[in-house]
């Protein structure tokens, strides 16, 4: 047995019955397997219902009952009540107890727990009766009413089956929308939202209970799929031992050890790892190291940087400034953000003939600036959101020739590249080479906490730090504990080298499923990198009505300006890749990307 097909068989059973409320009977305790990897917790996880405890009454009970009570609400699973039934020989071991007084005892102290945690679910305590005839059954009945009301009043709709949300999680959209704000929108006109109460594997699950296939894998961050339990693990015992201390002046074992790994995965040359909290500001990172190594040698008017158009970095000052200036969104900010040199968009595409010419506009920028460019910086092989373009990786090859021809250095923002996404572990992998710093984030957690690095070789670091230099940045949560232990667990999973195949098999899915579209009207482009599917528009698409018609597809996608994209987590099954690409057929197909 296992728990996704286990899941398919409750939610097909519970449609064919009119029922109101389902009622899952477990096999025992929340550990008990149900195969070698999966126990009846992981399958209660995923189906997010709430759980009736039943526990037994008796002398050294607290503990076991405890501990399960701490696995339910880790699986971040309600409870729903909990029964306490005495054992047949409660003071097993220890005669001359006062049994009723150590009963109500146990009921007293476990209401306390629950109650210092929040939790308003009833303890009831239950009588051992010697016959279950009508008149035991109408005690247990009147007994387990607080039980039965709590969860008429709370779990009232059978969400898990797609019925309507309860009048809480209606409320929640309306809720945020008078206190939310969300990126890229606006506070005024709305945008549309939907509830979202759970997620697992690759699933995201409304509060209304309907189930859509991500096929953005969290901005592109959780690419071992959601709730991974080796991630989880991690993030519960490093809580539990030290979430986070300052890194001024002290160290731990979570960030260096994941530093020594991070530098055995990089590009060959990378020595010094700098954490962050975030990717845009480990871009702003690189700038600052680039810029303090110009000063520290004596080039004092190296103070620009020279980057593609239809770039994109992030949403810092200094990473916006790096950002295509027509198509990086922050055309707004212009008059604020430092003046840098942009050369033309490397226009050799991924799958064709390597022109060298492609790297003429980089050479004359180089030429005729380069001794007042204190770095290039770009994304390797794939412009993530500045438009998705992969381009050859011969480019990249041609201009850390000419960056080193000019004396400047080579910044790599592998931030939607790193851990897999192309294919390589880093993008940089493609070309062969190794840039001067490197930036790396959103995957590097598994998309479970935000966490960033920004990686420099040893000719970086010692130019900024001879003669008594420092580097003049230090993050309040670098090197934050808790993200770091994840990161290091992020880094099990894909060192298992499993990830190899799963972005081989999406590629090979979404090359199959997206082929259709090539034909379709409007369509002018259609490319695939690794587990990176798009689909790209001669015109803007509606983003509203296209996101609207997705998830009446069951999926979850989010384009943006011509662009229709994927980037699904690597454990999603290859039905679920195609179904992906059958929507987005789809949407193209009834129109619902017309404005």
């Amino acid at each position: 047995m296992d728990c996704m097909s286990l899941r398919g068989d409750i939610l097909a059973h519970w449609a064919t019955v009119p029922a109101r409320a389902l009622l899952l009977e477990g096999a025992g305790g929340l550990r008990v397997p149900l195969n070698e990897d999966e126990d009846m917790l992981d399958l209660m996880a995923v189906l997010g219902l709430p759980v009736f405890l039943v526990g037994g009454n008796y002398l050294g009970c607290l503990n076991h009952i405890l501990l399960s009570i701490d696995a339910l609400r880790h699986s971040g699973l309600e409870l729903a009540g909990l029964a306490l039934v005495p054992s047949v020989d409660p003071d097993a071991g220890c005669p001359g107890v006062d049994i009723a007084a150590m009963l109500a005892d146990n009921a007293r102290i476990l209401r306390h727990r629950l109650g210092r945690t929040g939790s308003d679910a009833p303890v009831v305590e239950l009588p051992r009766l010697k016959n279950l005839d009508e008149g035991g059954w109408d005690k247990l009945a009147r007994l387990l009413t607080p039980v039965a009301l709590r969860m008429a009043q709370t779990w009232s709709e059978p969400a898990l089956a797609g019925g309507q949300a309860s009048s809480e999680e209606q409320n929640l959209v309306r809720r945020d929308r008078a206190a939310v704000w969300h990126p890229y929108a606006s506070a005024l006109d709305f945008p549309p939202l939907n509830a979202v109460r759970r997620t697992w594997a690759n699933r995201i699950v409304l509060a209304d209970g309907r189930e859509l296939v991500d096929g953005m894998s969290s901005w592109w961050a959780a690419v071992h799929g959601y709730n991974n339990p080796h991630l989880l693990d991690a993030l519960r015992v490093q809580a539990g031992r030290m979430p986070h201390v300052m890194f001024g002046g002290l160290t731990h074992e979570p960030a260096v050890a994941l530093a020594e790994r991070l530098l055995g995965l990089m590009p060959e040359g990378l020595e010094r790892v700098f954490f962050s909290d975030s990717g845009s500001v480990a871009v702003d990172v690189a700038l600052k190291m680039a810029l303090q190594y110009q000063y520290a040698r004596g080039e004092t008017g190296r103070t620009c940087f020279l980057t593609p158009r239809g770039g994109y970095h992030g949403d810092t000052i200094g990473a916006m400034s790096v950002c295509d200036p027509v198509t990086g969104m922050h055309g707004l900010f212009a008059g604020m953000l430092p003046r840098q040199l942009f050369m033309e968009q490397p226009s050799c595409g991924f799958d064709q003939p390597f022109d060298p010419a492609s790297l003429d506009n980089a050479r004359q920028m180089l030429e005729q600036h380069g001794k007042k460019i204190a770095a290039v910086i770009l994304e390797p092989v794939v412009q993530g959101a500045g438009g998705m373009w992969f381009y050859h990786p011969e480019y990249l090859r041609g201009l850390a020739q000419l960056c080193r021809d000019a004396d400047t250095l080579l910044i790599f923002d592998e931030i939607a590249t790193g851990f897999g996404r192309t294919g390589k572990m880093f993008a940089a992998e493609w070309a062969g080479i190794s840039p001067d710093i490197l930036c790396c984030g959103k995957a590097l957690t598994g998309g479970v906490l935000t966490l960033a690095a920004t990686v420099c070789n040893k000719r970086v670091a010692e130019g900024i730090c001879r003669d008594g230099g420092v580097f003049m940045h230090g993050p309040t949560f670098m090197a934050n504990a808790l993200a770091c232990a994840v990161a290091g667990a992020s880094l099990d999973l894909l060192s298992s080298g499993r990830w190899r195949q799963q972005v081989g098999d999406i590629e090979r899915d979404l090359r199959t499923g997206l082929a259709p579209c090539r034909d379709m009207p409007g369509v002018a482009h259609v490319r695939v990198l690794g587990a990176i599917g798009v689909v790209e528009m001669k015109e803007p698409v509606n983003t509203r009505t296209l996101q609207a018609f997705f998830v009446d597809q069951g999926v979850w996608l989010r384009p943006f300006n011509r662009l229709i994209y994927l980037m699904p987590p690597y454990v999603t099954p290859a039905g679920d890749t195609l179904r992906l690409c059958a929507a987005v057929e789809e949407a193209l197909r009834q129109g619902a990307h017309l404005s």
